[in-house]
């Protein structure tokens, strides 16, 4: 039972936003987390060592130094600091060669040789529109763009990059697997229109506003959003799960931060028939398999420019991404998953200690693999950087199936609450003018099952706030998410 106007279940990153919107404008707000620690996909701990801090779930944010949630909350006067790499990312090959994005677009170019012109007319016209490509692919998808050449940008780049015209327009290895490991960060088959406009996105933000890595862990980033949401006199409830909304019975608005499973695991019965029906045809995605490692110093890379990148993609060629990871779509299990890597004291040299630092790492596997992935990464990590082996302290892996026990919403071990297929880009949950409303008066969906779907950025939770102040609370304009002095202060 609650006197909440509105009850939020869930604070992940679009949980958090959604929270921070509502009670900006004035409303009490309880925000309800099964865990015993807020922040979903923004968490970090000691794993091994307890002066050493692992990221359980997201580890380098492009969103968050780019959304416009995060554009007007403005972490960085609330003393969250977004480090960025020399380079954004690093794609090692064979024979201790790698394509390198540094986050200077004419550096990228000059390394990558007679592909360098090519790599600057794909990106450069998406740079000089950065903001509204970022707001158009960010956002509800039910408006027209508000920056036409965003739009044109996009339109003439990403039905190329959906095809295998993309790759073929590049000369060299590297150029065409820089380019198709952004695009698997989509976690689909590939190509698809959905991993083009991934590619686009992440693609030209390596060389803009970057991949960052919040200073000291991610779980700064939910920290700094929750004091927000307290100074506005928000409540948060940790280690509390719902399992039935009858326990928020009195709360005249209730917004998931869950799964569409969570969804109708908790409304079902309330829902009316079809609308349950079209819910149970939404399709999951493969599966993150996550391992953390401690390990004794720097990854022993082959290429050792790849040390200095923030982000490493492990999958070999163009050619060989696409087979994985549409097998890997398929539900079909590999040997060479695709596998990112992270080594966040290359960034934040303050996340390691003499003779122990953190190596964040998953693989893509099917949706619900129960294999330990440990020897698949670590093999994966030493065929491009031997000797890593013999850095290991120490490492905690968790299935693709098992990252649903540690986190609901991740169902079968699918980070991005759904797959990012063409249909349920626009159809997420389900196609409907306000996708945040389901039928059942005063319930919303905020998480990453919604537009504009995964990744931290806020937007789900940030849209969705937006209908329900309109829809129940008759408030149409969004209030002013910019710190207070109160607000940020102490936040460091």
């Amino acid at each position: 039972m609650t006197s909440a106007d509105v009850a939020v279940v869930g604070t992940g990153p679009n949980g958090l936003a959604a929270g921070v919107t509502l009670t900006r404008a004035g409303l009490k707000v309880e925000l309800y987390e099964a865990a015993d620690t807020i922040g979903g996909g923004l968490r970090t701990q000691p794993l091994f060592e307890r002066d050493v801090d692992h990221d359980i779930c997201a580890a380098v944010h492009p969103m968050a130094a780019a959304s416009r949630f995060f554009r007007e909350f403005d972490l960085a006067t609330r003393g969250v600091e977004l480090l960025h790499p020399e380079i954004s990312y690093a794609h090692p090959l064979e024979g201790g060669r790698a394509g390198l994005a540094h986050r200077d677009l004419a550096a990228t170019c000059t390394e990558l040789g007679p592909d360098g012109e090519r790599w600057r007319t794909l990106l450069q016209p998406l740079l000089d529109h950065s903001q509204g490509v970022v707001d158009l692919i960010l956002s509800g998808q039910r408006a027209l763009p508000h920056d036409p050449a965003a739009a044109l940008a996009l339109a003439t780049r990403i039905p190329v990059h959906a095809s295998r015209l993309g790759a073929a327009r590049f000369a060299t290895e590297e150029a065409a697997a820089l380019l198709t490991g952004v695009a698997a960060h989509a976690m689909g088959k590939l190509p698809s229109l959905a991993s083009a406009a991934v590619t686009m996105l992440l693609g030209h933000l390596a060389h803009g506003t970057g991949w960052p890595l919040p200073r000291g862990g991610s779980a700064r980033i939910a920290r700094a959003m929750a004091a927000d949401i307290t100074a506005h006199g928000g409540t948060f409830h940790t280690a509390c799960p719902i399992t039935s909304l009858d326990q928020l019975t009195g709360a005249h608005t209730i917004l998931l931060d869950t799964s569409v499973k969570g969804l109708l695991a908790l409304a079902e019965d309330r829902l009316p028939p079809r609308y349950t029906r079209r819910l149970k045809r939404y399709r999951y995605g493969p599966a993150a398999a996550k391992v953390d490692f401690l390990v004794t110093e720097p990854i022993p890379w082959a290429s050792p420019a790849v040390g200095r990148a923030g982000t490493v993609h492990l999958g070999g060629t163009h050619a060989q991404m696409t087979h994985q990871e549409t097998l890997t779509a398929r539900g079909i299990l590999t040997e060479e998953p695709f596998v990112l890597l992270v080594d966040p004291a290359v960034t934040d040299p303050g996340r390691a200690r003499p003779g122990k630092r953190p190596v964040w790492t998953y693989a893509h596997v099917p949706n619900g693999d129960t294999r330990d992935p440990a020897e698949l990464v670590r093999s994966r990590i030493e065929h491009y950087a031997p000797g890593f082996t013999d850095t290991i302290l120490a490492h905690r892996s968790i299935t693709g199936a098992g990252y649903e026990t540690h986190n609901p919403n991740y169902v079968g071990g699918d980070i991005g609450c759904g797959a990012m297929t063409l249909t349920q880009s626009l159809a997420r949950p389900t196609l409907s003018i306000d996708p945040y409303r389901t039928p059942l008066p005063g319930l919303f969906l905020c998480s990453a099952a919604t537009p504009p779907g995964p990744s931290v950025h806020g937007m789900s939770g940030y849209l969705a706030a937006q209908s329900a102040l309109r829809t129940r609370f008759g408030i149409t304009t969004t209030p002013s998410l910019a710190p207070e002095p109160t607000v940020a202060e102490g936040m460091g």
